[in-house]
């Protein structure tokens, strides 16, 4: 069916200048100088016992390994698994996946609190749907339902073998005289791997704000991502919060997983506070059931021309007369724009026409948002508080249609902790916001995690060092230095993956497995040819750095018009590991680089040693 344009108001009634003066100011008031210290260390006694702590599954004890391996895969979210089935399709079978958590999935596996979804289309977000026969049971499958997706992987691939799980890495370490990276873990793990990837993710470190008394608090406190049904009441599978009916509750953060979670608390809890610093932007959620007969009409390769419409319909320009697929916030710029365009006949416009045309359509979407606030939300104070002042990408858009609702509850309360920058202070009894305590049993902290902060913080690795001893946090002290954003100079037979100078696509886990298949062709063409080290040439990481860097996305003058966020590290001035600066010529342009390189064949740019004659 056809996807319809939103009831977004006219131009001539949005007034551009004035938005723009509004959102720089919003901004301006929630800029805070500490940045990222704002979040209490990695070493805080709550961020320490968090991040090593399962309340989900038992430690089983194992016995330490002391293993040879070809390649250690550090991680089993949706990057360490891919990399796993693209090692195996290069035919590299000895590999090891370790991961903190009790299972596969990542932050599909930590985040079990009530509600959580997929906040964009499952037929794009979940690989490998060809290759496994799986179909979402929805457009924004629920958490459950991918966790257990991540378990069929898993076995259908034979990787739970291969994996260590409840497995936290300690250390890396390059030893020249064996030639293989030294693998320490908790476990007393002595790993001696020839390969290197590593696949962290970008949501698995939680942090918490650092709150004046905020170990001072004697009620109940815990993160979303270790959610504690034990207390709440109910279970991942029936998420019936009981245990809250005699409770006060407050949850901090109305990010993408608070609004999700707060709808339940809302119904459950005798009393619940939330605190808001910034708010999202929340669109309803049309969430139909897989559809059989549709299903039913699926070619081979239907999911790979979806992810290609998704990425044109939520990042670049829809092809004229092409459907929009995913037909949801994501690409709700461009399919109204398009709307027009083809209402006026399609006139010839210049990138820098378009670009106004769509900076437009962007106020209007945010003002149907605000106005969105304002149907639904009886109380107009809250309302007004509520608004999301800022453009369409400035924080990530969602979706849902219980969340607004839940503020016109009695026992709900919106709490504003944007005029003093965060909440003023916690107490035994629990917290005060504008000199007034409020008595809660229980703090939540959706909060996020550590996802452009400095490495050390975002990885936690003790020791991580290379060739001649050098660190890789002194290393990319100024930022990643790369050859094709996967591997750099003195990390050898070492492979990066996330958000480091390549390509960028909507579907982040198609992203994320074009940078595991290069490393995985990278690696079998090591051993093929005999080689035993693979490392980039200093010429060749600089041609790339530069070359990047010539033609990336320079999101800095965009990000300074919007409120600090986790895509800006807080607010930081040319952030170095702010979100989003891809790869300017777009990502079929990258993705034919890497195809190219590959299929040259010369594996031009890497020094490899060993090599057979």
């Amino acid at each position: 069916m056809n996807c319809p344009v939103t009831n977004v108001p006219p131009a001539h009634e949005i007034d551009i200048p004035a938005l723009r003066e509004k959102y720089r100011a919003e901004r301006e008031r929630r800029l805070r100088p500490d940045g990222e210290a704002q979040y209490a260390p990695p070493d805080d006694s709550l961020v320490h016992d968090t991040f090593e702590h399962d309340p989900f599954s038992p430690v089983v004890p194992r016995d330490a390994r002391h293993d040879e391996v070809e390649v250690a895969i550090l991680g089993a979210g949706w990057t360490g698994v891919l990399a796993a089935y693209h090692l195996k399709r290069v035919g590299v079978e000895d590999f090891l996946i370790l991961d903190n958590g009790g299972d596969f999935g990542g932050t599909w596996y930590w985040n079990r609190y009530p509600g959580v979804q997929c906040d964009n289309d499952a037929y794009c977000y979940l690989p490998l749907l060809e290759e496994t026969g799986f179909m979402p049971s929805q457009k924004f499958a629920d958490g459950l339902e991918i966790f257990r997706y991540f378990q069929l992987i898993g076995r259908q691939f034979g990787l739970y073998d291969k994996a260590l799980f409840h497995t936290l890495l300690t250390g890396l370490e390059w030893d020249e005289a064996i030639r293989r990276w030294k693998v320490t873990t908790n476990r007393g793990d002595e790993l001696r791997a020839r390969f290197v990837i590593m696949a962290g993710g970008t949501l698995s470190r939680p942090k918490f704000p650092n709150i004046p008394g905020l170990h001072t608090f004697r009620g109940k406190m815990f993160h979303t991502s270790r959610w504690d049904y034990h207390y709440t009441g109910g279970s991942w599978e029936n998420p019936v919060l009981d245990r809250l009916a005699d409770k006060r509750v407050a949850i901090l953060g109305t990010g993408a997983t608070a609004i999700q979670a707060v709808p339940f608390l809302g119904r459950y809890a005798k009393q619940l506070y939330v605190l808001q610093r910034t708010p999202s932007s929340v669109d309803e959620r049309f969430n139909p059931p897989t559809d059989p007969e549709w299903v039913k009409t699926l070619k081979p390769g239907w999911q790979r021309a979806r992810r290609e419409n998704y990425h044109r319909g939520a990042n670049l320009r829809l092809l004229r007369g092409e459907p929009d697929l995913g037909c949801d916030i994501w690409t709700e710029i461009n399919r109204n724009l398009q709307a027009e365009l083809e209402a006026e006949g399609w006139p010839e416009l210049t990138p820098e026409e378009y670009a106004r045309r769509f900076e437009i359509m962007d106020y209007r979407v945010m003002e149907r948002l605000r106005r969105r606030v304002e149907a639904v939300v009886k109380d107009k104070a809250t309302a007004e508080i509520l608004k999301p002042w800022y453009r369409f990408r400035c924080k990530r858009p969602l979706s849902n249609n219980e969340f607004y609702e839940t503020f016109n509850r009695p026992n709900v309360k919106l709490i504003d902790v944007s005029h003093t920058l965060g909440l003023e202070r916690m107490t035994e009894r629990g917290f005060v916001q504008d000199g007034v305590e409020y008595e809660v049993d229980c703090m939540i902290f959706a909060s996020g995690f550590e996802v452009t902060s400095s490495l050390r913080r975002r990885w936690g690795i003790p020791r991580f060092v290379g060739r001649r001893g050098v660190s890789i946090y002194d290393h990319w002290a100024d930022g990643p230095l790369t050859l094709h954003g996967i591997m750099t100079r003195h990390f050898p037979n070492m492979f990066f993956t996330g958000y480091i100078q390549g390509g960028l696509n909507t579907t982040t886990t198609l992203q994320f497995e074009e940078q595991v298949r290069h490393a995985a062709y990278i690696i079998g063409e090591t051993l093929r040819r005999g080689g035993v080290v693979v490392e980039p040439t200093q010429e060749a990481q600089d041609a790339y750095v530069r070359h990047f860097r010539e033609v990336e996305v320079d999101m800095t003058e965009f990000n300074e018009t919007c409120p600090p966020s986790y895509f800006t590290n807080e607010g930081e001035k040319n952030a170095k590991w702010a979100l989003f600066r891809g790869y300017g010529p777009g990502w079929d342009a990258f993705v034919e680089l890497l195809e190219r390189w590959r299929s040259d064949g010369r594996m031009e740019g890497l020094e490899v040693e060993g090599q057979a004659a």
